[in-house]
């Protein structure tokens, strides 16, 4: 469903809004570390959600990644997008190019409620909203 790089993503990204403020910022290496993400890797995904506002970052010694209250109320759809597009919300279950509501493969009502859930999901689901029930429940996105 998601790609690894998206994955990586969002695990940062909900890690940086678990831990981190406009006052607080992570270095690129102490991220990578935490998360037991290749630091290059990382940096790579992250640069690339910056000019997208889906997070913020200053250069230089004091820099870092950051979470502002603006890239809190980013929808997760929107890193997903950002990563890996929305085609997968469009495409068959089995992969199959003939596969639509007019020429349905056997999964294709079963999975098209299912992708449309998962879309509806990541739709209303705000990094921010997400961050505080990964908080309330104490859960680690370190693996």
């Amino acid at each position: 469903m998601l790609s690894q790089k998206c994955k990586y993503a969002i695990r940062a990204i909900l890690h940086l809004a678990t831990h981190t403020g406009t006052n607080e910022k992570k270095n690129i290496k102490v991220l990578a570390g935490e998360l037991k993400i290749p630091t290059p890797y990382l940096g790579k995904i992250l640069q690339g959600l910056v000019p997208k506002n889906i997070i913020s970052s200053i250069k230089g010694p004091n820099g870092g990644f950051f979470m502002t209250e603006k890239n809190l109320k980013t929808p997760l759809i929107t890193i997903v997008e950002a990563i890996d597009g929305l085609s997968f919300f469009e495409t068959c279950g089995l992969g199959l190019e003939e596969c639509s509501d007019t020429h349905p493969c056997p999964i294709h009502n079963d999975f098209k409620k299912i992708r449309t859930f998962y879309q509806n999901l990541l739709v209303k689901k705000t990094i921010g909203k997400f961050s505080v029930e990964i908080k309330d429940k104490e859960w680690s996105l370190v693996r």
